[in-house]
């Protein structure tokens, strides 16, 4: 079986032979969904990876919820994350992120893992403050992600789950990435592609922003709303292109879901959401996710 390797030491090119074959091994292991214990097992004392340098490294709890996220293994993920809260969410070597700072926010995103993220979310919340705004506001490499945060992201790839997620918990809506776009940049930007693909859900991600987002943010594509003002009517509507463009002030509903959607904590997102007192069909998402 391709998982029967074991570490005999050594080293040289058959030691990182040995190395490459136990990772891909487990690997295999993770994609295959098999059980949380057999995985466990194997990371904790079969599977090693060869590291820049020539370090033998066994994978860490960090290194395995990246494995966990690829292939969505949610059982595993979620043990990971019980078992091991702060060591799981903790920068991966450099062989699993090109910076260093740890991933895993974006790379629930991009895969669209929204049950995963919705875990980490929930870890998050449990470590220091500090720590917390670290990882929700992390933003990714300059010179491969473009200084994006995970929120930059969702709105890049149009994941509205995703988005409002991270919102709940308290990502920063207002950062800029290098380039000097906010998430809503990044949103208009997709909004703005022809043909207007997949236009339902990046009006629905840009309502989501509306409820988080300050009355008066500064963003870079103002002006160019403003330059082409039919375009952006036809596109947005005329109500989110005045309210965005600051010619008239939101309308009560969003002001409303303003003040609604804030008065919950994030150790409450998005349970608390089934108990504001509103029609279902008037609230932003139905995330129904376990808790």
């Amino acid at each position: 079986m391709p998982w029967s390797v074991r570490w005999v030491g050594g080293c040289g090119a058959q030691s990182q032979k040995q190395c490459k074959k136990s990772s891909f091994a487990f690997y295999q292991a993770v994609r295959d969904l098999l059980p949380v214990w057999f995985l466990e097992d194997m990371r904790t004392m079969e599977v090693f990876h060869w590291e820049d340098g020539g370090k033998v490294s066994v994978y860490s709890p960090s290194e395995a919820l990246l494995y966990a996220l690829v292939h969505d293994h949610q059982p595993y993920a979620r043990h990971l994350l019980t078992k091991f809260p702060q060591s799981a969410l903790a920068v991966p070597s450099q062989s699993f992120s090109c910076c260093q700072s740890a991933p895993h926010l974006a790379m629930a995103v991009r895969y669209n893992r929204v049950r995963v993220l919705f875990r980490i979310l929930k870890a998050i919340q449990a470590l220091p403050p500090s720590d917390r705004a670290a990882h929700l506001d992390r933003q990714g490499c300059s010179r491969v992600e473009g200084g994006k945060t995970a929120l930059h992201m969702a709105c890049e790839l149009v994941r509205p789950e995703c988005l409002l997620l991270l919102l709940g918990h308290g990502a920063a809506p207002c950062l800029q990435d290098s380039a000097g776009n906010t998430p809503l940049d990044t949103l208009l930007q997709q909004i703005s592609h022809m043909p207007a693909a997949n236009m339902r859900a990046k009006l629905l991600c840009l309502d989501c922003l509306f409820f988080f987002v300050p009355q008066d943010l500064k963003f870079a594509m103002k002006q160019q709303l403003l330059d082409n003002r039919q375009q952006w009517q036809d596109l947005l509507g005329e109500n989110r292109f005045q309210c965005l463009v600051g010619l008239a002030p939101p309308s009560l509903f969003v002001g409303a879901m303003r003040v609604l959607i804030r008065t919950i904590s994030p150790e409450h997102f998005p349970e608390a959401l089934d108990n504001l007192p509103l029609p279902h069909f008037l609230k932003p998402l139905d995330l129904k996710l376990e808790s």
